[in-house]
């Protein structure tokens, strides 16, 4: 079974994956699948312990993933998707679920509790179809199923498990592995879809699809609003037409052992047991989940539409506690946003308070970053684990009451670990954050980045109120001088200034350089221009992805003068750099030109004149990647970098759509977009 046979199925509809997986992008984009990268934003905190099986609970949370994206993509990107899928990937053991592990003690404890043994990886899925009616309203069908994968680690030393560790691929993997990766070396033997281990059941998934559009004849009814899904006996939302006086018993289900290889029907939504269905792990069900009112971007569940919210509890005890006393409870209102409606006067909320304390004292916890790093902290804790306040304070030359508040912050921020000793002064060393990121020498160290943030975003954000008032950068305010070209002006008036920017600009990229880099198949280009590349890390980043490319990085004189300096210890030949201004110079001639964190510092008539020159020097089949943050609700930093742009630059950032809208101008098309969730999106576009 492949894909082929419904792809025709899928032409000019909008596919969407609810998940920033890499693996599962790559595994259907293999399959020939066009379709946008939408991160979900469901928190998975479900309790595990309300499930009687790990699958139960890998399909919820895919569940919750799909329905997410599907609710929000209306109102947020002002469009309706056509497909929504959400998956979850589990790693179960001596009854145990397995997810990603939090550090590196954590992926220790999972891959030693792995060795040796059988575990079985299972992998929820959930596909959401929306259809969009006249009336404006939206219909959502939900189907879903799980696939289990049978896999047996070799016996593993100590050594083999801490050289794995060490690595870092098990940091962003379930159960602490990745079986296509190094991973690999730890497998003994696999039972099932070797894709699931990986984090997609490609086989089942085009099995469902098959299923959905060459054989499901079951329809949408107006009328069956009132339908109550229920999966794995756990309780869905329901709509109801009308408010009731009082809420519905509740009803729970056991799925059926065959169900996952044994598909049965599932009745249609408007006969007598519809209410009462459980949908099965073979066959899709049509059921409708959902519907909401599109109008002018809002959405409109009628004036008496009221909405069940049945939510897993975080306790068993609650969750009976509240089935108990349902006859005595008020529906919550929806409001035009989807939201519950809450009473102005109530008591607020303790987790609503803490929210907004945390906002609050945002600034006061990057400054104590900033201290902390700027102080060398990190460093010294790295070279001399264990040292209490006092010792770090002379070491550092600062008062010991003042370092004991900075490392207790930090300890507070998880940036530090302090250990205590019986009727002595505690210890201080570092955590795995400051171990990764925070110290100068680490591979993917942010010391750079943060002395930028500290040195120049700082004392520009403390005069945001001007900028937000008079739309403009606040570079004469916070530095005292008026600047017309901020990176002349700025950043490069000094070598110290200008080490110091490159240093930032060096951080950023080795940290987001291969998720850009990884996020479309650039097999079909041979050269590459990567304008305003300035240390030469995201070209670096592109030759290591893609052996056939050679790039080529068109900077500034100043900065190329100063490459060298960030150059790393095995060269690449295939990387070569070029003095040049992109806005008064030809650009080198390439087949895909990259545009990494450039577009941002400019208006929008400064842009259209750097890609006006880009679409001069290509011809039909080029390409444009550009990586930036994308204006498109994906990530919670977005909107805060587009704050950032205001205060430093004349610049700003913008929307998926926007840049899709100028490159057309330019004569590109055929967009594309990644959200990596690691800081920057990644954009493409062809010359047509």
């Amino acid at each position: 079974m492949v894909l082929n046979p419904v792809i025709s199925k899928l032409s000019g509809k909008l596919v969407v994956l609810a998940s920033a997986s890499p693996r599962r992008l790559e595994i259907l984009r293999n399959a020939g699948l066009r379709f946008e990268v939408v991160p979900s934003w469901f928190k998975e905190t479900l309790d595990k312990g309300l499930f009687k099986a790990p699958h139960e609970y890998a399909v919820e949370t895919a569940k919750q993933k799909a329905l997410e994206v599907a609710r929000r993509m209306p109102f947020k990107h002002l469009k309706t998707p056509n497909i929504v899928i959400g998956a979850d990937t589990i790693v179960t053991v001596d009854g145990m679920i397995l997810e990603k592990p939090v550090d590196k003690h954590d992926a220790y404890r999972m891959l030693s509790s792995l060795s040796g043994k059988e575990h079985s990886v299972f992998t929820g899925v959930a596909i959401v179809l929306c259809h969009e009616k006249e009336n404006e309203e939206v219909d959502y069908q939900l189907i879903d199923f799980y696939e289990e994968t049978k896999v047996k680690f070799a016996d593993l030393s100590e050594d083999m498990l801490w050289e794995y560790i060490n690595s870092g691929e098990p940091m962003d993997k379930a159960g602490g592995y990745g079986i296509q990766a190094l991973g690999g070396m730890l497998v003994e033997s696999v039972h099932g879809d070797f894709l699931n281990v990986v984090g997609f059941p490609l086989n089942h998934f085009c099995k469902q699809l098959d299923l959905i559009y060459n054989h499901c004849t079951s329809s949408l009814d107006p009328e069956s609003a009132s339908v109550r899904l229920s999966h794995s006996g756990t309780n869905t939302p329901s709509v109801l037409a009308q408010p009731p006086p009082h809420l519905p018993a509740q009803s729970s289900h056991s799925p059926s052992s065959s169900a996952k290889h044994n598909p049965s029907p599932s009745p249609r939504p408007n006969s007598p047991s519809a209410g009462d269905t459980h949908h099965t792990h073979g066959s899709p069900s049509c059921s409708p989940l959902h519907k909401v009112k599109r109008k002018d971007s809002e959405s409109e569940v009628g004036q008496s539409s009221w909405m069940l919210l049945n939510s897993l509890s975080k306790r068993r005890e609650d969750r009976e506690a509240e089935l108990q006393d349902s006859d005595h409870t008020t529906l919550p209102l929806i409001t035009s946003r989807g939201q519950v409606k809450e009473h102005e006067d109530s008591e607020p909320k303790k987790e609503d308070f803490q929210q907004i304390i945390e906002l609050l004292d945002g600034f006061k916890a990057s400054k104590a970053l900033f201290t902390a790093s700027e102080l060398c902290v990190f460093d010294l804790l790295h070279d001399r684990p264990g040292l209490d306040a006092a010792q770090v304070a002379q070491e550092i030359k600062a008062s010991v009451k003042g370092t004991e508040c900075l490392l207790d912050a930090c300890v507070s921020l998880g940036l530090l670990k302090s250990k205590e000793r019986t009727c002595q002064k505690p210890v201080y060393e570092n955590a795995d954050l400051a171990v990764r990121f925070l110290r100068t020498d680490a591979p993917f160290s942010l010391h750079g980045y943060i002395q930028h943030c500290n040195g120049t975003v700082w004392p520009l954000f403390s005069h945001l109120e001007s900028a937000v008032r008079e739309g403009t950068n606040q570079h004469e305010k916070a530095f005292g001088k008026k600047s017309e070209d901020v990176f002349q002006d700025t950043y490069y008036n000094s070598q110290e200034m200008k080490l110091r920017f490159m240093n930032a600009m060096n951080s950023i990229a080795k940290v987001t350089g291969k998720a850009v880099a990884t996020a479309f198949d650039l097999s079909s280009f041979k050269t590459a221009c990567d304008l305003g590349g300035c240390t030469g890390a995201m070209a670096y980043e592109f030759t290591k992805a893609h052996p056939g490319l050679s790039v080529t990085v068109f900077d500034l004189p100043a900065v190329v003068e100063m490459s060298e300096h960030f150059h790393p210890l095995q060269m690449d030949n295939r990387v070569s750099f070029l003095a040049g201004d992109f806005f008064k110079d030809e650009l080198p001639k390439a087949d895909l030109y990259i545009l990494a964190r450039i577009l941002h510092d400019w208006p929008d008539e400064k842009v259209h004149i750097l890609l006006s020159k880009v679409s001069d020097a290509c011809t039909p089949g080029c390409a444009v990647l550009i990586a930036e943050t994308m204006l498109d609700g994906q990530t919670p930093y977005s909107a805060l970098q587009s704050l950032n742009m205001l205060a430093q630059t004349e610049g700003r950032e913008r929307t998926e759509s926007k840049y899709a809208d100028m490159l057309s101008k330019h004569g590109f098309g055929n967009a594309r977009v990644v959200h990596t969730m690691n800081f920057l999106d990644a954009f493409i576009a062809i010359k047509i």
